[in-house]
C-alpha cells in the first residue's frame, strides 16, 4: 500500500510539472512590470532594468561620479511636455551596452504614429578630454554645466553600444539639444553601433574631445549629421547618413559633415581635425519634395583641418566637397588635411570653394591625384543596391561597384578594409537599426 501511495504522489507531481512546462514551440509570455519614472539628479549608481519601461521626466543629471547602467533591451521613453534629457556629468558614466538582438532604445513618449522630431532633448555626455578653449564653456541647450578646460585625453564617459536615440532635439531652454552630444569626451569611452532617428538638430555633435566611434547611423536629421568644433581630434570609422528629402531645418543648412575650428575661425589649439574613414553620406538626390536647406556632403570651414578618406558622398543636394575660408583651404593645399580615395557622386557640384587661395579646378585635380573618383550619374555608376529607400534601404555595393575598388588609405584609428564607404559585403545595421521607428510600438 505504501509503495502504491508513493507511486500516485510521484505521478501527480510529474503531471503538475508537465502542465506548467511550456512546449518548445510555445512562447513564454512575461508580463512586464509597471513603468517607473526617473527624474532629478542621480548621485549614486543605479541600474535601469529591461523588465519595465522607464519614463524620463525632465532633465535627469547623473553626477557625483555615479554610474547609470541600462540593461540590454531596455526602453526609455521621454515624458512629453517636460523637455526631457539625459545628461552625464564629468566623472560619471552611462553604461548602455545593448546587443544586436536587444538594442537599448531612448525614444519619444508618444504612441506610434504620432511621434515628431524634438519630442524630447537627447543624450549629453560631458567629459574631461582636451578642447581648444582656455576658459570654461557653458553646455548648449540650457543645461547648467560647463566643460572645456580639463586635459585628460583618455577620459571615460562610459559605453554606448547598440543604442537607438529617436525623435530628440528640443532644448531645455528653447535652444536645441542634439540627439547625441559629446562635450570633451575622451578616448576611454566606447561608442559603437548607435543610430539617431529624426533628430531635430544635429544627429551627433562633438565639442572638442578625443572619442573614437564606429558604426554610427544618422537617419533623417534636420541639421547636420556629424558636426565638429572646439578642437575635436577623435575619429569615426564606418558611419552612415541617410537624409529624408522632405525634412530639414528650415533655418539652417543640413550637411553630412560640418566642421569649424571655432565659430570665429581663430587659430586656437588644438585645431579641430576629425579623422574620418569609411563614411557613406546620402543626400536627397533632388527627390520630389526635397526641402530647400539640404546642402553639402562635406562642409569644412572656419580654420578647420580634416581627414576624410575611403568614403562615399552620394546625392547631396548642393554639392560634395565644400571648403570655406582661406585657412581651411591652405591646410588642404599643404597636405595638413586629407581627402583621399573617396567617391563623389553628389547631385550638386562635386567641388565648391569660397576661399581666395584655392580654385575648384585645383581641388578636383588634387582629389583625383589622391585616388578619388567623381561620378556625374549619381548612383548609376556607383551601384549601391537601394540607398535612397527610407523604409527598406540597402547600402551594400553590387558587383562591379567602384565602392569595392580603390586603394584604401591608412587613417588614424581606422582598420584597413577593401572597400570605400561604410559597407562591403556585410550589412552591420541588420537586426538592431530601425527604419520605421514612427510605427514601432513600445
Amino acid at each position: 500500500m505504501r509503495n502504491y501511495k508513493l507511486s500516485v504522489l510521484f505521478l501527480a507531481a510529474l503531471l503538475a510539472f508537465a502542465s506548467c512546462r511550456k512546449s518548445d514551440d510555445e512562447e513564454v509570455v512575461v508580463t512586464p512590470k509597471a513603468p517607473e519614472t526617473i527624474n532629478g539628479e542621480i548621485t549614486t549608481s543605479r541600474t535601469l532594468t529591461a523588465d519595465r519601461q522607464w519614463i524620463l521626466d525632465g532633465v535627469v543629471l547623473v553626477k557625483n561620479n555615479a554610474v547609470l547602467t541600462v540593461e540590454p533591451g531596455t526602453v526609455v521613453r521621454a515624458k512629453i511636455g517636460t523637455k526631457a534629457a539625459l545628461v552625464i556629468d564629468k566623472g560619471s558614466k552611462l553604461i548602455a551596452d545593448g546587443t544586436v538582438t536587444k538594442p537599448i532604445v531612448f525614444t519619444s513618449g508618444k504612441d506610434a504614429g504620432s511621434r515628431t522630431p524634438g519630442d524630447w532633448g537627447g543624450i549629453i555626455l560631458v567629459g574631461k578630454a582636451p578642447t581648444n578653449r582656455t576658459t570654461a564653456v557653458q553646455v548648449e541647450g540650457g543645461v547648467a554645466l560647463t566643460y572645456g578646460t580639463d586635459n585628460v585625453p583618455t577620459d571615460n564617459s562610459g559605453i554606448l553600444r547598440y543604442v537607438r536615440i529617436e525623435y530628440a532635439g528640443i532644448g531645455v531652454n528653447d535652444s536645441e539639444i542634439n540627439a547625441l552630444t559629446f562635450y570633451a569626451v575622451g578616448s576611454g569611452t566606447i561608442v559603437e553601433n548607435v543610430q539617431t532617428v529624426y533628430a531635430n538638430d544635429d544627429a551627433y555633435e562633438f565639442f572638442g574631445g578625443t572619442v573614437q566611434c564606429k558604426n554610427l547611423i544618422a537617419y533623417a536629421t534636420a541639421d547636420d549629421d556629424f558636426d565638429f568644433d572646439f578642437g575635436f581630434n577623435g575619429s569615426i570609422q564606418f558611419a552612415l547618413a541617410l537624409r529624408d528629402p522632405a525634412f530639414v531645418d528650415a533655418a539652417d543648412d543640413g550637411n553630412g559633415v560640418e566642421c569649424d575650428n571655432d565659430k570665429d575661425g581663430t587659430d586656437a589649439l588644438p585645431i579641430t581635425q576629425p579623422k574620418l574613414s569609411n563614411l557613406t553620406l546620402i543626400g536627397p538626390n533632388n527627390a520630389t519634395g526635397t526641402a530647400s536647406r539640404h546642402a553639402y556632403g562635406n562642409r569644412w570651414r572656419r580654420g578647420a583641418k580634416f581627414i576624410f578618406n575611403n568614403s562615399i558622398i552620394l546625392g547631396n543636394q548642393k554639392g560634395g566637397l565644400n571648403i570655406e575660408s582661406d585657412k581651411t583651404a591652405n591646410f588642404y593645399k599643404a597636405g595638413d588635411s586629407q581627402f583621399k580615395n573617396n567617391i563623389v557622386a553628389a547631385y550638386g557640384p562635386s567641388f565648391l570653394v569660397t576661399a581666395t587661395t584655392l580654385t575648384t579646378a585645383e581641388m578636383q585635380t588634387k582629389a583625383l591625384a589622391d585616388g578619388c573618383v567623381v561620378l556625374t550619374d549619381v548612383n548609376v555608376g556607383l551601384k549601391l543596391n537601394n540607398p535612397f529607400n527610407l523604409l527598406a534601404p540597402n547600402f551594400l555595393p553590387s558587383t562591379g561597384s567602384p565602392a569595392l575598388a580603390g586603394t584604401w588609405v591608412a587613417t588614424t584609428n581606422a582598420t584597413s578594409v577593401t572597400y570605400r564607404g561604410a559597407f562591403g559585403t556585410t550589412d552591420w545595421t541588420a537586426g538592431w537599426a530601425n527604419w520605421n521607428a514612427q510605427n514601432t510600438k513600445y
